[in-house]
């Protein structure tokens, strides 16, 4: 849905087009959602706080690693064992078990079948004392059978028939309770079969005795009356029990013992290799401090001792070389300070001939006339070299000192621009200053930062193009800063992490026409570092470039952001943005700006083209360079802002120009 749709149609008032509702819906849900994300960050942030130190010493100590991966694989490994010894403990003590009670109970039933072959029955009695005698009879075979055991088993005889009259006649010896342990389904297979029948079970006792593991045997037989009856044996598993018992206890105890020793034994190992790694990683550092005479203590004629002649011998050629590198750098720090200083005393003598010369040019030829024109220029540069290379050893030497006082940049920008108005006018540029309005005040040199601000704003009048020239100040919390836009040539990709490098030039073939030395840059990024503060390039190619300058309000405080986003607020990524977030108006609320305001540029500044790549971030000094638009542009306009402003601070990496 385009913008202009959204709006009532003239004579229908009351008509209320579908983006007037949407937000609304869209809004809601929009809300919940940012709602439940932002609960869900906050959750994950408070279970992932208590690990973070444990998870930073895991990843940091390999120590640490090692041994808990032994000590678990050896866990698992003595886990393992157990598990198969105990289960073939298990198995074996129930198989001998299994034989001795299947042994018993065969000699039992047999002797059981024996005693009714050879038991003459009463024929003529009553069924009420034929029942009593069976029960006598039972009674009497149960404590026959159960005399042998001396507590190894007990006997229980049960009616096969489940009335209330046959129940009298069940039996057990050892207080053995034959309701709860004979189970229901043995007794149903032994009812229904002829062989013998064995199941696992618990015995339970009607004394109050603890229950405990068993194996029921069970048989059909005939009692001497020819009544078919159940004759079970009980076997209690309460030793096997015991000694399974003991042998895990036996497994635990020393399963232990050995993941303990082994996790000792892993941790001495380790520490053998891990201590000279250590030792190595420590005097590393050390040496990349600056401290070349640290060496390793080595002993000994193993791998480890190699690694430590070998780290000894590399750290020696190291300071050897580093040393030979520094004696040559002083070489040439003293060479070039020399030669300048040498240079002043012949460069005053020809100074004062050209200026003689410089002054008699009207009684000149035309020809002869602009050769000493020429001189006095070529003269002046000669100067401002020396002056910059006597700048440069300075910052090489170490000997560059800051004397820092109060002062409002607001000045030293007016200064800078009033000294930069010729040039301007030359180029037909117009030089906007912005946020001067409060004072920006910091604690700095001015003579430095006027020569920073100073070289900012004439390579900006001078690759602008003709077109405008943006003078931001702007300060909040602990720093201040000042960007300097222009709408020019802009940069390349990579261009800006090199504009800083001495005497670079981004097109070779470009003429300087305001008599620079290539070392401007190089000096403004020196004298920013002097301060504490950064000194940062951004640009897109066709699009302009901005270079931003940010300062402590304080001496030696350090800096933590800067008030002015490194990319402009009418960048091409940024109007983009800001194109597609009027697009999603029809779904998605807008949000509001806060202190943000977007940046008041001066009706010429030009619509740079669309760029069909974003930003791209660039290591070095912090810079962003965008490539070139495939296509030439659209009108956009300025975006809204997307970082930064005054009053907030844009947060950065630290990573200063080079």
């Amino acid at each position: 849905m385009s913008v202009g749709s959204a709006a009532p149609k003239p004579g229908n008032p009351g008509v209320r087009t579908g983006r007037t509702a949407g937000p609304g819906r869209g809004g809601s849900r929009f809300g919940r959602l940012l709602r439940s994300r932002a609960v869900l960050r906050l959750f994950a942030r408070w279970v992932r706080r208590p690990l973070l130190p444990a998870v930073r010493l895991w990843r940091r100590n390999i120590q640490l690693r090692i041994v808990a991966g032994t000590l678990l694989m050896s866990l698992g490994v003595v886990l393992l064992l157990g598990i198969v010894v105990i289960v073939q403990v298990r198995n074996g003590l129930l198989e001998a078990k299994e034989r001795a009670a299947q042994s018993q109970a065969a000699g039992g039933f047999s002797a059981a079948q024996d005693r009714a072959a050879t038991t003459p029955s009463a024929p003529g009695q009553q069924d009420g004392v034929r029942t009593g005698v069976s029960v006598n009879w039972r009674s009497t075979l149960v404590e026959q059978l159960a005399s042998g055991g001396q507590s190894a088993f007990n006997v229980v005889a049960l009616s096969l028939d489940s009335s209330d009259t046959a129940s009298r006649g069940a039996r057990a010896s050892g207080e053995v309770d034959p309701a709860t342990s004979i189970p229901a389904d043995l007794r149903h297979d032994v009812a229904q079969g002829t062989g013998t029948l064995q199941k696992f079970s618990r015995i339970h006792y009607t004394s109050g005795k603890a229950s405990e593991p068993g194996l029921v045997i069970g048989k059909r037989l005939n009692d001497a009356d020819g009544d078919q009856y159940e004759l079970y044996y009980l076997f209690p598993l309460s030793q096997e029990e015991d000694s399974l018992t003991l042998v895990k206890g036996t497994l635990a105890t020393a399963g232990l013992f050995v993941v303990v020793l082994l996790g000792a034994i892993a941790w001495l190992m380790v520490r053998q290799v891990v201590t000279p790694v250590r030792m190595a990683a420590g005097i590393a550092e050390r040496l990349s401090a600056g401290r070349l005479q640290e060496r390793m203590k080595v002993t000994g004629e193993d791998d480890i001792a190699r690694l430590g002649e070998a780290f000894n011998k590399m750290a020696s050629n190291l300071q050897l070389k580093i040393q030979q590198l520094e004696e040559l750098s002083r070489m040439q720090r003293r060479f070039v300070s020399d030669v300048s200083h040498e240079l002043r005393t012949p460069l005053t003598t020809v100074r004062m001939a050209a200026d003689v010369i410089h002054e008699a040019r009207v009684d000149f030829d035309p020809i002869t006339a602009r050769s000493a024109e020429l001189l006095g220029d070529q003269l002046d540069r000669f100067e401002s070299l020396l002056s910059d290379l006597l700048e440069i050893s300075r910052f090489d030497a170490g000997a560059a000192a800051l004397e820092a006082e109060p002062i409002d940049l607001r000045q030293v920008v007016r200064r800078v621009i009033g000294g930069a108005e010729p040039l301007a006018e030359r180029k037909g540029t117009r030089i906007v200053v912005l946020g001067d309005q409060q004072p920006v005040v910091a604690e700095a040199d001015a003579r430095r930062v006027e020569r920073v601000l100073r070289n900012l704003v004439v390579n900006a009048v001078e690759h602008g193009e003709g077109r405008d020239v943006v003078v931001k100040l702007a300060a909040a919390g602990g720093a201040v800063a000042v960007a300097v836009r222009d709408y020019g040539v802009g940069l390349k990709p990579g261009e800006a992490t090199r504009v800083f490098n001495r005497f670079w030039r981004a097109d070779p073939a470009r003429a300087r026409t305001t008599g620079g030395t290539g070392l401007g840059l190089s000096i403004a990024v020196e004298d920013a570092r002097l301060h504490g503060g950064w000194l940062q390039a951004w640009g897109e190619a066709g699009g302009g470039s901005q270079f931003r300058l940010t300062l402590p309000r304080t001496a030696d405080e350090p800096l933590r952001g800067s008030p002015i986003p490194l990319e402009p607020e009418d960048s091409r990524r940024n109007r983009e943005q800001a194109a597609a977030g009027r697009d999603r108006l029809a779904s998605v609320p807008p949000q509001p700006a806060g202190d943000r305001s977007a940046l008041s540029v001066p009706p010429r500044l030009p619509e740079a083209p669309r760029a069909t790549v974003d930003p791209t971030a660039l290591p070095g000094s912090g810079a962003r360079v965008v490539a070139r638009a495939a296509t030439d542009g659209d009108g956009g306009g300025t975006g809204p802002a997307t970082a930064g402003g005054n009053g907030h601070l844009e947060q950065e990496d630290g990573t200063r120009g080079r």
